[in-house]
């Protein structure tokens, strides 16, 4: 297989949106309230997505069980533009981190690349477990309180437990938008109701409609995309 700089595809990346986020912390819009359609709205999308018909709360292992190729892993390695930079059978990442094992634990039980992950982290909190947004959000993937709670987390400060919520609910806006990267992280952003009311549904109707989005998302979404490239090594 043909390999491609991740430095370079990184840049190429970043080339496409606007320029990076500034500071150290994106304070993600799907985890402040000022920027969500209010706690209901929120806890309502949490109740369809981590329980089951009865309103029980499936237990996080039960959520996304890796069988076969389905699951959010599979999605991004068939649908992202990018499949050079990683191989189907052993992802080597040319990037480590002091969480790796949380990571690594983490993308293993929800189906998420540990790539994906560290971008995100990596966005959202430049690895500062102790991190902390204006509008509350804490940690390494910047979980506000509600959310924290609704994902398990009840330490939010405790980087495995945030790395386990953060990465629950990744994978769901990834099964949500069937594998689309792109529509995904600008719901971690800006919430998917507000996603959803732009009919942003895929990566193609995100670089059709991102306008309608908020400038921080869709630096956001560029930023993420760019930073992925760090931590994936080409094969």
């Amino acid at each position: 297989m043909m390999s491609i700089d991740p430095r370079i595809m990184s840049t190429l990346l970043q080339l496409q949106f606007m320029p990076s986020l500034e500071g150290s912390g994106s304070g993600s819009n799907i985890l402040s309230p000022d920027n969500q359609d209010g706690s209901s709205m929120f806890g309502s999308l949490l109740q369809q997505l981590l329980a089951g018909g009865d309103g029980t709360l499936i237990p996080a292992a039960d959520i996304m069980p890796l069988t076969g190729t389905t699951g959010a892993s599979s999605m991004f390695r068939q649908q992202t533009a990018w499949p050079v930079l990683m191989s189907e059978t052993d992802f080597s990442y040319g990037s480590s981190t002091d969480y790796d094992a949380y990571i690594n634990e983490a993308a293993a039980r929800y189906g998420v690349e540990p790539a994906l992950i560290k971008a995100v982290i990596d966005t959202e909190s430049s690895f500062n477990p102790n991190a902390v947004s204006s509008a509350g959000a804490k940690g390494l993937m910047q979980l506000m309180d509600g959310t924290a709670r609704g994902l398990g987390v009840s330490n939010s400060f405790d980087p495995q437990q945030n790395i386990e919520g953060g990465t629950r609910y990744l994978s769901h806006l990834l099964e949500k938008y069937d594998g689309n990267i792109q529509a995904a992280l600008a719901a971690y952003n800006a919430g998917p109701g507000r996603v959803d009311r732009t009919g942003i549904r895929t990566d193609a109707d995100f670089n059709e409609l991102m306008g309608q989005l908020p400038k921080e998302t869709q630096r956001y979404v560029g930023k993420v995309l760019g930073t992925l490239g760090s931590y994936s090594m080409s094969v």
